[in-house]
């Protein structure tokens, strides 16, 4: 198991960073009891041995007219390793695409895609993602209402 490398002030650390990544090594040290040099390594071995992948900035896609949220479903011509590097890699290049996951079931990949309205998704989709000869179809699932849109882990 994973966490048995974590004790409980590294717990602490990773959900105070989950919450809120910009505390200073001051703050971060005072809400987990600590002084500042031990939290300062303990947050250098938690980034090193990968814990924390990396720190960002969750942007509000309406100010920034990308609120229109689709979920696109694709279906590949046949699943192959060679046909699922291309569309990866292809995937990776499109900056609509925030998301991507490869999904077991009636789909092979699953897209998470972000656009300024209803016109620039067809545009996105007729010239982009519909422009692959390896896929097949693409079922696409508008958002109409976020519910629950949280990047963090329950630990």
């Amino acid at each position: 198991m994973v966490t048995e490398k974590l004790d409980s002030t590294d717990i602490k650390i990773l959900r105070a960073m989950q919450e809120n990544a910009r505390l200073t090594t001051k703050e971060l040290a005072a809400k987990v009891n600590l002084s500042s040099t031990p939290v300062f390594e303990r947050l250098k071995r938690l980034e090193r041995d990968g814990f924390i992948r990396r720190y960002a900035a969750v942007l509000n896609a309406e100010k920034l007219n990308r609120g229109f949220m689709v979920f696109c479903c694709v279906k590949f011509v046949k699943m192959t390793t060679p046909i699922a590097m291309e569309f990866n890699e292809f995937v990776r290049r499109l900056p609509e695409v925030t998301e991507c996951y490869t999904i077991s079931g009636n789909f092979d990949a699953m897209l998470k895609v972000h656009a300024a309205d209803m016109k620039s998704y067809k545009e996105f989709l007729l010239n982009e993602l519909g422009s692959l000869a390896s896929v097949a179809s693409i079922e696409s699932i508008f958002v109409m209402d976020e519910v629950k849109a949280n990047s963090g882990l329950n630990i």
